[in-house]
C-alpha cells in the first residue's frame, strides 16, 4: 500500500509540475485576439512568400505576426483560433472601380441603346434615400461574400450622373456601408454639364423637378466629404469625382474657360481635403487634354478604363504617377483596349476593377482576374503575358498602392491592418491542392470565400455574414428596385429584346 501511495504521489507531483510549466509557458506568450492557423498563406509581402501550414496572429485590428503554425503557436496565446485547414489565407481583394446604383439596375437596358438614358432616369429622377440605402446594403453584402474588403465607387454612373443635389442620398448610402464593416471609397462631385442639372425629388408618389447649379453640387459634395470622410475608424473614405472631358475643336473660348474653372474647383476640393480624385471613362486624347488643359493628373488621381492611349499618354501617366483602374470585363473594354501591360512596363501603377455590376457583370474579382489574363493574352496571342502572380498583385498590393494605402492593406505583413480572407480550396474545381496562386487566379470564384476579416473583425464566418441581415437586405433590394423602375417608367426594358433567341445578333 505504501508503494502504491508513493507512486500516486510522484505522479501527482509530475502532473502539477507539468501544469505549472504550461502556465509559465502561457504567461511567456504574447496575447492575441485571433490566431489563424493551419492554412496556406499567400502573403503578397515584398518576397511574395507562400507559407504552407501557415498562421497569422492578430492583435486588435492589425497583424502581429506571420509565420508557420508551429512558430506562432509557440509565440501567441489567442483569445480565438480560426482553423484554416484546407483553406488559402490571403489579403482581402480590392475592387478599383465601381458604381453606386448598379445593384438595383442589373441587366436593365443591357441589350439596348438605352443604358445611359436608363441610368439617368433612375439616378437623377427616380431614386430616393431608400433606393441608395438598399443599393449600398446589397453592394457591400455582395462584395463581402466575394472577399472584396476594399472598393472604390462613384456615387452614380451612366453618362456621369451623380446624385449630389442633396446630402441625404449619400447619408443614407454611407450609413448602410458602415454597418457592413467593409472598406469603402465613395466619389462625389458634379455631374456632367451643361448646368444647371435637373434632379427629381420624390415625396411618396408626388415628385418635383429641381434645377441644381454647379456651385450647389460642389457645396453638397463638400458637405458629404466633411461629414463622412475617414469615419468608421477610417474604413469609409470619400473622393472627388469630375467628368472626363473629350477634346473638341469647338471647345474654345468661354466654353473652354468654364470647364477649366469647374475642373479646378473639383481638383482643389480633392486637394483641400486630401482625398482621391477620380475620373471615369478615359480614352485616347482625354488623358492628354486632362493634363495640358485641366491639370488633373497626379499620384492622388485615378483614371478608369484608359483605353486606346497614345504612347505619349502612357509615358505621361507613368511620369506623373497617375493611377489607372483597368476593368477588363467592362463594356468599355470591348470598344478599346486598356494597355495595362504597356503601362506597367512604363512604371505606372495599374489596379483591377469590376466597373460595377450593371448591366452585365458582378463584384467577383476572381472573375475579373481571370478575364484580365485572357484579355491581354488574346491581344498579344501569347499565353505568357500577364502571369497569374502579376494579376493577383493588381487586385491586392498594387491596388493598395494605387489608393495610397500600401502601408495599411494589400498584403499580409506584421503591422498592417488585418484585412484577410480565407478561400476554401478543398473543392473539386480547386483540387489538387498545389500551386495556390494559380488556383486563385484561374479556378477560384467568389463563392469559394469562406471567412472574411476587416480591421481584425470577423465579418463572415463559414459563409455566414455576421454584421447584417442578409435576407432582409435582399428583400429591401427587390422592393426598392421595383419601385425605382416603375417611377422611372423603365419596366419595358425588362422585356426580352427581338433576336434574343435563335439569332447570332440582336436586331434592335
Amino acid at each position: 500500500m505504501k508503494k502504491i501511495g508513493i507512486a500516486r504521489l510522484v505522479a501527482g507531483i509530475g502532473a502539477c509540475l507539468a501544469l505549472a510549466g504550461s502556465a509559465v509557458a502561457a504567461v511567456g506568450k504574447q496575447a492575441a485576439d485571433i490566431l489563424i492557423t493551419g492554412g496556406t498563406v499567400i502573403t503578397m509581402d515584398p518576397s511574395r512568400r507562400v507559407i504552407d501550414d501557415g498562421a497569422v496572429a492578430i492583435v486588435g485590428n492589425r497583424i502581429a505576426a506571420v509565420g508557420t503554425s508551429a512558430e506562432l503557436a509557440g509565440r501567441f496565446r489567442p483569445r480565438e483560433t480560426i482553423d484554416a485547414h484546407r483553406k488559402i489565407v490571403m489579403p482581402g481583394l480590392i475592387d478599383g472601380h465601381g458604381h453606386a446604383g448598379h445593384e438595383l439596375m442589373k441587366t436593365l437596358g443591357a441589350d439596348s441603346e438605352e443604358w445611359n438614358a436608363a441610368a439617368e432616369r433612375l439616378y437623377a429622377h427616380a431614386s430616393t434615400p431608400d433606393f441608395w440605402r438598399a443599393d449600398a446594403q446589397l453592394a457591400s453584402l455582395e462584395r463581402l461574400k466575394f472577399g472584396v474588403t476594399t472598393s472604390v465607387n462613384f456615387f452614380g454612373g451612366g453618362a456621369d450622373v451623380y446624385r449630389v443635389d442633396d446630402p441625404k442620398y449619400a447619408d443614407a448610402y454611407l450609413a448602410a456601408i458602415q454597418k457592413t464593416g467593409v472598406r469603402w471609397f465613395l466619389g462625389v462631385g458634379p455631374r456632367k454639364g451643361p448646368y444647371p442639372s435637373i434632379f427629381t425629388e420624390w415625396n411618396g408618389t408626388a415628385h418635383t423637378d429641381i434645377q441644381v447649379p454647379f456651385d450647389r453640387q460642389m457645396a453638397v459634395s463638400e458637405d458629404i466629404i466633411r461629414k463622412w470622410n475617414n469615419t468608421a475608424d477610417g474604413r469609409v473614405k470619400l473622393a472627388v469625382v469630375f467628368p472626363t472631358i473629350s477634346p473638341d475643336p469647338k471647345l474654345v473660348g468661354p466654353a473652354l474657360e468654364a470647364i477649366k474653372q469647374e475642373a479646378k474647383a473639383a481638383r482643389d476640393l480633392s486637394k483641400r481635403y486630401h482625398v482621391l480624385f477620380l475620373q471615369d471613362g478615359h480614352t485616347r486624347g482625354t488623358v492628354q487634354f486632362a493634363n495640358d488643359e485641366l491639370g488633373l493628373l497626379g499620384p492622388d488621381a485615378i483614371f478608369s478604363h484608359a483605353t486606346n492611349l497614345t504612347d505619349a499618354e502612357i509615358k505621361l501617366i507613368a511620369a506623373t504617377g497617375t493611377r489607372i483602374s483597368h476593368n477588363p470585363s467592362a463594356i468599355f473594354s470591348m470598344y478599346g483596349r486598356n494597355p495595362a501591360t504597356e503601362l506597367i512596363d512604363a512604371g505606372a501603377v495599374v489596379m483591377l476593377g469590376s466597373d460595377g455590376v450593371a448591366p452585365d457583370r458582378s463584384f467577383d474579382m476572381f472573375r475579373h482576374m481571370f478575364q484580365a489574363t485572357r484579355y491581354h493574352r488574346f491581344y498579344f496571342h501569347d499565353a505568357k503575358v500577364l502571369p497569374a502572380g502579376k494579376v493577383l498583385e493588381m487586385a491586392t498590393i498594387d491596388a493598395a498602392r494605387a489608393l495610397g494605402m500600401e502601408k495599411e492593406i494589400g498584403s499580409i505583413e506584421a503591422g498592417k491592418k488585418a484585412d484577410i480572407i480565407l478561400v476554401d480550396w478543398f473543392k473539386p474545381h480547386m483540387m489538387p491542392m498545389n500551386m495556390p496562386v494559380y488556383r486563385i487566379v484561374y479556378y477560384a470564384n467568389g463563392e469559394d470565400v469562406s471567412t472574411v476579416l476587416v480591421d481584425g473583425r470577423v465579418l463572415m464566418r463559414d459563409r455566414k455574414v455576421l454584421t447584417i441581415n442578409e435576407e432582409q437586405i435582399l428583400l429591401d433590394a427587390q422592393r426598392e428596385s421595383d419601385l425605382a423602375i416603375d417611377r422611372a417608367g423603365l419596366r419595358g426594358l425588362t422585356v426580352l429584346p427581338d433576336g434574343f433567341w435563335g439569332s447570332t445578333r440582336l436586331r434592335n
